[in-house]
């Protein structure tokens, strides 16, 4: 089971680290100090949620058929290759983060916020319901759930480091270098995903 659980682990970590609106919005809460807490626990429920809905239903259906199984699996793998590659190409770039000034947000507005970069993302949906399920469903009736645990752990893990951590890593992530290595590993996480479920498909 353990391998189950890193597999998801590793794919969960190479989905969530990539540079985004709702990890954006989380380090910038951590560097401002404000509704830190509240952040990353929203954002860890609403993770939860989306990895269980996937691997449940799509997961569930994919399962079922050899046709959407293999179909799954080399559109998982030409995704990942492309989220490799774009990885990779992000990380020649020369954006970082930068967390602005501004009035304080109330417990609401924090609320309403996090939800809405969280839920109004359509890459939420590609990576964790449709990517994740879909991987998820190949690893058999109990496989999948401790697939599902680690893409967990990993979105528990990061939204925690980078919430909570933001004051400590501050100087670090406002460097384009750091981001370009974070990106180049997501990168090769993925492509090497990739090949496995080429490899899985063929």
């Amino acid at each position: 089971m353990l391998a189950f659980y890193l597999k998801g682990l590793g794919l969960g970590a190479g989905l969530i680290v990539a540079i985004g609106s709702q990890n954006a919005h989380v380090l910038r809460m951590g560097l401002l100090r404000q509704h830190v807490g509240l952040t990353v626990l929203t954002c860890i429920v609403c993770e939860t949620l989306l990895i269980t809905a996937g691997i449940a239903g799509i997961g569930t259906l994919i399962e079922r058929s050899p046709l959407m199984l293999n179909a799954a699996r080399w559109g998982g793998a030409i995704f990942l290759a492309w989220y490799g590659l774009r990885a990779w190409k992000a990380a020649f770039g020369a954006g970082s983060l930068q967390a602005s000034s501004g009035a304080p947000l109330t417990v609401r507005q924090a609320l309403l916020t996090v939800l809405a970069v969280t839920w109004l993302n359509p890459h939420v949906y590609l990576d964790t319901v449709v990517l994740l399920g879909a991987v998820g469903g190949q690893q058999g009736p109990d496989g999948k759930w401790w697939f599902a645990l680690g893409a967990v752990s990993a979105a528990c893990a990061w939204f925690s480091l980078i919430g909570f951590g933001a004051r400590l890593l501050s100087p670090w992530f406002a460097k384009p270098s750091a981001w370009r290595l974070l990106d180049g590993a997501v990168g090769t996480i993925m492509l090497a995903l990739a090949l496995t479920l080429a490899l899985q498909a063929g």
